[in-house]
């Protein structure tokens, strides 16, 4: 193994992106955040749609500002799953459509005309998600895709223009729905069968394989030698899970941020009837490992919340918030936080309310008893689906990692351990981006070893916080 080394992040989310330095050896993992950017939608005529160009010149910052002060050895892209940008002759096609964006029902309504769930489910291993790529792609015009060289989700698309390659790293194919559960390849068949052009998947690359170098531009730009981009997981749950200090036999894991991805680890898909039933999805993980998870709404609703507050002029601070939800006497009203009218952005109280008047339960009313209110329904939400995902998926669940943001979550925390009855470790924070450098130190043989002795190095790198349940 050779001495410490130095790789870059790019850790892209639904709502920010960041550029992190990662400094690596045997018993080394430290992070610097060189760069932190917003990531806001832009709605015009025809939809929501991502400022991918914007984000680029972003990222082209954060790696520029990191080429400052050290030499690079490797570059990483992760993002959020499912959203592309269509790509002819090196041009992109049109800024990429946000997965929030309301076309995917009719994507919906012609993929099940001839592929109902339950037949696509014992294809791709996937819960059924309105936004899932198949869908989109279906709700495509027509005339634009017969345009189109390839369709490359969010972070092949960066990595496009970073080196000039056209891959599709496997993780975020994984979730695509167009890739098959048994084999790990492209469904041929299913894409001719929804008259999707097959050209439009690019030829796919495993996390640790070279991408290649940054083009001569890029590096000229940057003011960096040619360095190598590796393919990482680039799907962020799939970086993230990495990073979990977690041994996979007891243990589920809760990425959570503006989605909570909630499961456990599997050495294989699981297909059954009572997955699919349940909710649950198979995605592509590192070294070949399954994540059977299920996408819980996650810290969205609490996040739209408080935007939509200070939109109306309310000053809230989330420290002060949660605080004050924590202190709120009593019990609040338990709502499902999956239920669909929490997805598009809008007025969270007004519907936690109207869900709470159908079901015949209080409403909470102050800025605190909302907060409560959202903070136990997730918790209700993470703690059954992670002893869920662990009956579906053969782990005797005896503690319960949660990582990302959430972690930072200290009500959180506490309650979902106390409502799934064992311990919470909380932490790392920055687990997707750990798991980007990881990936990418391992390649350039910073480190060796399976993702367990990745998964040791970040246990005694970055202590977790443990919550123990509450008695009775």
């Amino acid at each position: 193994m050779s001495a410490r080394g130095t790789v870059a992040a790019v850790d892209l989310g639904a709502t920010s992106g960041r550029v992190i330095v990662g400094h690596v050896g045997s018993d080394t993992l430290e992070t610097t955040t060189v760069a932190r950017f917003a990531n806001d939608p832009v709605r015009v005529a025809d939809g929501l749609h991502w400022n991918i160009l914007g984000l680029y010149g972003s990222v082209l910052d954060g790696l520029r500002e990191a080429s400052r002060s050290v030499d690079i050895a490797s570059i990483g892209v992760d993002s959020w799953a499912v959203d592309y940008g269509l790509v002819a002759r090196s041009r992109l096609l049109g800024e990429p459509f946000h997965y929030r964006d309301e076309r995917t029902a009719r994507g919906v309504e012609a993929v099940h005309a001839t592929h109902p769930h339950h037949e696509l489910f014992a294809r791709n291993g996937l819960q059924f998600l309105p936004f899932n790529t198949l869908y989109q792609l279906a709700a495509e015009d027509r005339s634009v895709l017969r345009l189109a060289e390839h369709a490359l989700l969010v972070p092949d698309l960066i990595g496009f223009w970073l080196t000039g390659q056209a891959r599709a790293e496997r993780t975020n194919a994984s979730t695509t729905g167009l890739l098959r559960a048994d084999t790990g390849e492209w469904d041929a068949d299913l894409t001719a069968a929804l008259g999707i052009p097959q050209h439009l998947l690019a030829p796919l690359i495993a996390p640790g394989e070279p991408l290649g170098h940054l083009t001569d531009e890029v590096a000229a730009s940057i003011g960096a030698a040619q360095t190598t981009v590796t393919a990482v997981g680039s799907h962020d749950t799939a970086s993230a899970v990495v990073a979990v200090p977690m041994a996979s036999g007891d243990a589920a894991y809760i990425s959570c941020g503006t989605w909570g991805l909630v499961g456990v680890e599997a050495e294989r898909p699981v297909l059954t009837d009572s997955a699919r039933e349940a909710g649950f999805t198979n995605e592509g993980g590192v070294d070949g490992r399954t994540r059977l998870l299920r996408n819980v709404m996650g810290l969205w609703i609490l996040s739209e919340t408080v935007r939509g507050w200070q939109r109306e002029g309310h000053e809230v601070e989330l420290t002060e918030l949660l605080a004050a939800a924590a202190a709120v006497p009593g019990t609040v009203s338990i709502f499902d936080v999956d239920d669909a009218r929490f997805l598009p952005p809008g007025d969270m109280p007004a519907r936690i309310a109207a869900w709470c008047e159908e079901h015949g339960v209080a409403a909470p009313q102050s800025q605190a008893e909302i907060a409560r209110s959202i903070i136990e329904s997730l918790a209700q939400a993470f703690a059954d689906t992670a002893h869920e995902a662990g009956r579906i998926g053969g782990v005797d669940v005896r503690v319960v990692h949660i990582v990302g943001g959430g972690s930072l979550n200290e009500l959180l925390c506490q309650r979902t351990a106390d409502r799934a009855g064992v311990p919470v470790l909380a932490g790392p924070v920055e687990a997707t981006a750990l798991g980007n450098i990881l990936v990418q130190a391992r390649a350039a043989g910073l480190v060796t070893g399976s993702l367990e002795a990745l998964r040791d190095l970040v246990a005694r790198t970055h202590e977790p916080r443990r919550y123990e349940p509450a008695a009775g």
